[in-house]
């Protein structure tokens, strides 16, 4: 999938416009209420308001961007950076110096060291894994009983994550650590964005202290799997070692906070959404059993009878097309955040220096100026010619212009292989007290899924 450059307006024209406000907001909390209780809701009607409107977050004043080509705009306008109310919730966990949370020269030379990693031709080289792990979630899953799909799908992608870009066998008994970890901060770090209620979040009341508890432990696991390496004194090619060689712009290896922060954010970021786009997967093989079954045959025309293969990946095209619209409809990055630098222009709305700017890819993907029949799950509608109708920026799973996510081919490989390996040798139903309903965190996800797997 392609995006094309736009150039947003970033002078100063006469006539700018304030832009409109959004109704609803109550005192102190504004539309941080409305945000913590029905953000998906509040967030798709807010096109209906206008292309830029004003929220009110407790005491500050944000901008929530509605349209495919604004939202463009922002991620590939200099005149915006990494920041606001996202990203200082998760400042905490990804720190100021990963690849994730940094701007300007850092990140672009934190994006060069990682790059290579992710680049189309490396990608085959982490096959043999992703296939490892995708035949062993079907082999335990086969006498599993009822399936927890929020830990299952966690950690597998953990595990992806970690064996691929982290070699070695240490990263097996920290994954299960890992992925309760990522699940109590995820959700704490949503609540802290949307109510910044500063100080009463280190009140020392239970779900704080699991908060905190959890994010010491994740840092804790980081600098482990960084001694270990180096108590090894092995040197596998892989972006552990990347990051462990790197320099800096005066030659100078990078600082332990700096390699902290970036273990981190390979970890975290993609384990988190890969993880949540597969829960979303399961929920969409589940509620559309004839989807399950065109996969599964598109697998018995690719494969055979033999197991799925890294190889075959490209050649399932309808099951590459499932996880396309799944991220259409499900996106687990469902909200993000910049910050303006500088006064400049939006839509003809004047956006003043330090104003954060918040926008929403479920809404956008949800369009129904941008997509036909924009709440129907239609895989088909990705098929060559169909997505050239979609509008530009109304379909940026892994964004765009310098913060398009660097693990973009990786992640659909795995998304791919994993769901084609699921459907193949299962059929799923709902288990009691399963609840399918979205949870709202950071990212977004089926709040309780229990599944029954049912060997084909």
């Amino acid at each position: 999938m392609t995006v094309d450059a736009v150039q947003p307006t970033t002078s100063e024209p006469s006539g700018l416009r304030e832009p409109p406000p959004a109704g609803g907001g109550v005192p102190l909390l504004g539309h941080g209420w409305k945000l913590a209780r029905d953000p998906l809701a509040f967030f798709e009607q807010l096109r209906d308001h206008g292309d830029v409107v004003r929220l009110r977050l407790g005491p500050k004043t944000v901008y929530a961007v509605t349209t495919p080509e604004l939202t463009g705009a922002v991620a590939l306008s200099p005149d915006y950076i990494i920041a606001g109310p996202l990203w200082e919730s998760l400042e905490s966990l990804l720190g100021k110096q990963g690849v994730a949370t940094a701007n300007g020269p850092l990140h672009r030379r934190q994006r060069r060291t990682i790059q290579p990693a992710f680049r189309l031709d490396a990608v085959p080289g982490y096959g043999p894994i992703m296939e490892e792990e995708a035949h062993a979630l079907v082999e335990r899953w086969r006498t599993a009983g009822t399936l927890d799909v929020t830990t299952e799908s966690f950690r597998v992608a953990v595990r992806i994550a970690a064996r691929c870009l982290m070699r070695g066998s240490y990263m097996d008994d920290r994954a299960d650590r890992i992925c309760a970890d990522l699940a109590t901060l995820f959700s704490g770090m949503y609540q802290r964005m949307v109510v910044p209620l500063g100080p009463l979040y280190r009140v020392p009341v239970p779900a704080n202290r699991e908060f905190n508890r959890a994010l010491a432990d994740l840092h804790l696991l980081v600098d482990e799997i960084v001694a270990d390496r180096r108590a090894s004194g092995q040197k596998p090619d892989d972006l552990l070692t990347a990051l462990l060689e790197a320099t800096d712009e005066n030659g100078e290896p990078i600082g332990e906070q700096e390699i902290h922060d970036q273990v981190i954010a390979i970890v975290t970021p993609g384990s988190e959404t890969v993880g949540s786009t597969l829960m979303s997967l399961l929920q969409v093989l589940t509620q559309h059993p004839e989807l399950a079954d065109r996969v599964r045959d598109e697998v018995k025309t690719v494969v055979g009878d033999r197991p799925v293969a890294f190889d075959d990946v490209r050649k399932l095209t309808y099951t590459a097309n499932v996880v396309v619209e799944t991220m259409r409809l499900y996106p687990a990055v469902w909200i993000l955040t910049r910050r303006a630098v500088t006064d400049t222009a939006l839509g003809g709305y004047r956006i003043p220096a330090g104003a954060d700017i918040v926008y929403s890819p479920y809404a956008i993907q949800r369009d129904p100026r941008s997509f036909a029949r924009h709440e129907e799950f239609d895989p088909d509608r990705w098929l060559p010619g169909g997505s050239e109708e979609v509008p530009r920026f109304a379909m940026s799973p892994f964004s765009v212009g310098n913060r398009k996510c660097p693990s973009d081919h990786f992640s659909m490989a795995e998304l791919t292989l994993v769901t084609a390996a699921l459907a193949a040798a299962f059929t799923f139903e709902e288990a009691p007290g399963s609840d399918s309903r979205p949870r709202i965190g950071i990212t977004l996800r089926p709040r309780r899924l229990l599944l029954n797997p049912r060997p084909r």
